[in-house]
């Protein structure tokens, strides 16, 4: 690998570093570190889903993230749909994880629940996390009035994402944009955004209707949404393009199960993000 993918498969790392003090942090409270010391051997995702209270769903993305990261041990190929000839062990990582090592200053690191931001061992007991629903209202990242510091930051990012991930899509898949005319977005995105030749800029609300089009991209969109608003916003792309011809085009991480390359740890804490937020 060069010096410049080196640079940019670092930053998503630094970037989405937090993730990982969260997961451990969940990790820890959920006894998970404990359990496997007690039963001395490695446990499959269903006997860890027993042991902790965990749905099966919620922890086999925790464990998948963590294996990557080095603190769990997976013995065993699986994908999320076949885990049953998976176990899952210690690593000598983990063990300094238990509440009678290191597990309790990990916890404190966290700060006290008030000042702790995303989901806890009680809310994934609860079966929250799992994607399917949101576990809590999902508008509120789109309301500015929430942090308006906050919002100018978010949107600061996703400008400089926009522009970075397209040129690299222009570059690599170039015919998929021949004909591209409009920018559809919140109205007050749109209102900001700078004239260009042959763009229509459209400001609108994805959940009511889409503009028509012969194609239809969704650029880092799905992954910030449960399942059942996933869908509802697939359904309004497919009423916007023809039936026969038409194309929704999604741009998103894509997690490998078993394979992966240097932008695997930053897929994978993609996926926590979106998870912990939840």
């Amino acid at each position: 690998m060069d010096e410049e993918a080196q640079a940019r498969a670092d930053v998503w790392k630094y970037a989405y570093g937090f993730c990982t003090m969260r997961v451990v942090k969940c990790v820890i409270e959920l006894g998970l570190p404990d359990v496997l010391e007690s039963h001395g051997s490695p446990m499959t995702l269903s006997q860890l889903s027993s042991a902790v209270g965990c749905p099966e769903t919620s922890l086999y993305r925790i464990l998948r993230f963590l294996t990557h990261n080095g603190i769990f041990k997976k013995l065993g190929s699986s994908t999320q749909d076949h885990v049953s000839s998976v176990s899952y062990a210690q690593t000598p990582l983990s063990r300094l994880l238990t509440r009678d090592n290191m597990g309790p200053f990990v916890l404190l690191q966290a700060g006290p629940p008030g000042q702790q931001f995303g989901l806890s061992a009680k809310d994934l007991k609860a079966g929250k996390g799992s994607g399917l629903e949101a576990a809590c209202s999902e508008n509120i990242i789109w309301k500015p009035e929430v942090d308006e510091a906050y919002d100018k930051l978010f949107q600061e990012f996703l400008a400089c994402h926009a522009r970075d991930s397209t040129r690299a899509i222009i570059d690599y898949c170039p015919e998929a944009f021949q004909g591209i005319g409009i920018n559809f977005d919140r109205p007050d995105v749109v209102s900001e955004a700078p004239l260009i030749d042959g763009i229509e800029h459209v400001g609108g609300d994805m959940f009511e209707s889409v503009p028509k089009a012969d194609a239809v991209m969704l650029m880092w969109i799905l992954h910030d949404w449960s399942d059942s608003r996933c869908i509802d916003i697939l359904k309004k792309c497919k009423e916007a393009v023809p039936a026969d011809t038409g194309k929704v085009i999604i741009v998103e991480a894509v997690i490998d199960e078993e394979g992966g390359d240097e932008y695997t740890g930053a897929r994978l804490a993609i996926d926590m993000r979106s998870w912990l937020q939840r």
